[in-house]
């Protein structure tokens, strides 16, 4: 995870100012993640970023705690939180591994544009149910490069590991939605929501439980 990290300190300044490419389904995504959220609730969001989702749905949730490995986008992300004047959001640098995490601790993880940048995607998914207390829920939305059009993908082939070699691009796994789904299934979740929002997305929203036995 360092060689990510080092990526996204480095681009972190010029990454929250690009415009959200698709704010139709982001919308959709925060409307829906709101309908599973209550005000007494714990809320970890994984790989926060500049803050900004964590900070809209701040309102909605007793205590949220948004973690990045990026040092640099959790100081955007602060700058972010003393401006608006947020009282109920933590910002912490921190893998999902780390210990500063509570396990147990979170009545719901988010996980926005997250799993297909973990090169331990399955270990990632296991650490979550550990966060989770029994019966939580895991909300995430999970950008499947494997469901764009043949044009795309192949590019995609060809442009990425390029990108990657002269670190311009951090680790990007290609997953279909099923796979997005199946993945989270097999980790020990039940599924009670998964969809794509929007002709245009290549996004898929799933929402799971953890369930009672760990």
């Amino acid at each position: 995870m360092q060689a990510a990290q080092k990526f996204w300190d480095k681009v972190a300044r010029r990454y929250v100012k690009r415009p959200i490419k698709n704010m139709t389904a982001y919308n959709e995504t925060l409307e829906h993640t709101r309908a599973r959220l209550s005000p007494d609730d714990r809320v970890l969001e994984l790989g926060c970023g500049s803050g900004m989702t964590a900070l809209l749905l701040a309102d909605d949730v007793e205590q949220m705690t948004a973690s990045d490995i990026s040092g640099e986008m959790i100081e955007i992300a602060k700058e972010k939180a003393k401006a608006d004047g947020a009282a109920n959001v933590e910002f912490v640098r921190a893998t999902p591994f780390d210990e500063v995490l509570e396990s147990g601790g979170y009545d719901v993880v988010l996980a926005f544009n997250f799993l297909h940048l973990m090169e331990d995607r399955d270990g990632t998914l296991a650490r979550i149910k550990v966060l989770l207390k029994p019966g939580g829920l895991f909300i995430s939305k999970t950008v499947c490069l494997a469901n764009a059009g043949p044009f795309a993908r192949l590019l995609m082939r060809l442009v990425i590991p390029v990108m990657q070699w002269v670190k311009k691009a951090p680790y990007v796994r290609s997953m279909s939605s099923a796979e997005a789904e199946s993945c989270i299934g097999d980790a020990g979740f039940e599924i009670l929501e998964s969809r794509s929002f929007t002709d245009q997305s290549i996004s898929r929203f799933v929402v799971a439980r953890k369930t009672r036995a760990l």
